[in-house]
């Protein structure tokens, strides 16, 4: 069975599933930001591909905090010899960059979502409170800051995968692996068992 926890030479079951999850909620919410808005008022999908838009995002927030401090509280694999400093940096510059841009996305959301001071009901579990409501041009100007920090978002994760796709086939080093499978060590192994 794989370590659920990580190690100073990989990665665990935990961080490895975490990524992966965000990774695919984050593309499935931008897909469908990107459909719902696009539907007329007569499509049945309406109100509710919002209701599907606005409570995974808020899930995604819990999910984001727990991939935190599950990072905060575990050892991070060390970087592999081959990395250039400058990889290392832009590599760490551009994880910082999109956790920040995907909490600004859910912010800006949330300030969509409350405008006219109504709460969002969260898979009709509970309901989060509109706090912030009726600021000036509060829904449109939230509206803009979502959908292009979406867009920034999409851009990076792309540098993101190119990077990985350039340390498996250019550098043949274990990087992409080790966050494809749980124990998967610093050592220059080969990836094409």
């Amino acid at each position: 069975m794989p370590a659920l926890r990580n190690t100073i030479e990989s990665y665990g079951l935990i961080s490895i599933l975490l990524h992966w999850l965000v990774a695919l909620t984050v593309f499935g919410l931008i897909a469908l930001g990107l459909w719902m808005v696009e539907l007329n008022y007569y499509s049945p999908w309406y109100k509710l591909a919002p209701f599907w838009h606005k409570s995974i995002g808020l899930s995604l927030v819990a999910v984001l905090v727990a991939r935190l401090l599950w990072r905060l509280t575990n050892p991070q694999p060390k970087t592999l010899p081959s990395h250039r400093r400058w990889e290392v940096r832009l590599a760490h510059a551009a994880h910082a960059l999109l956790y920040f841009m995907l909490f600004a996305i859910l912010i800006s959301g949330y300030l969509i979502s409350t405008a006219k001071g109504q709460g969002i009901s969260v898979f009709g579990w509970f309901e989060l409170p509109a706090l912030i409501t009726e600021l000036p041009g509060q829904a449109d100007r939230a509206g803009a800051v979502h959908y292009w920090l979406a867009m920034g978002v999409l851009a990076l994760v792309a540098l993101h995968i190119l990077g990985a796709l350039k340390h498996h086939f250019i550098d043949r080093d274990t990087t992409l692996i080790r966050m494809l499978r749980p124990g998967s060590t610093n050592t220059k192994e080969s990836h094409n068992e």
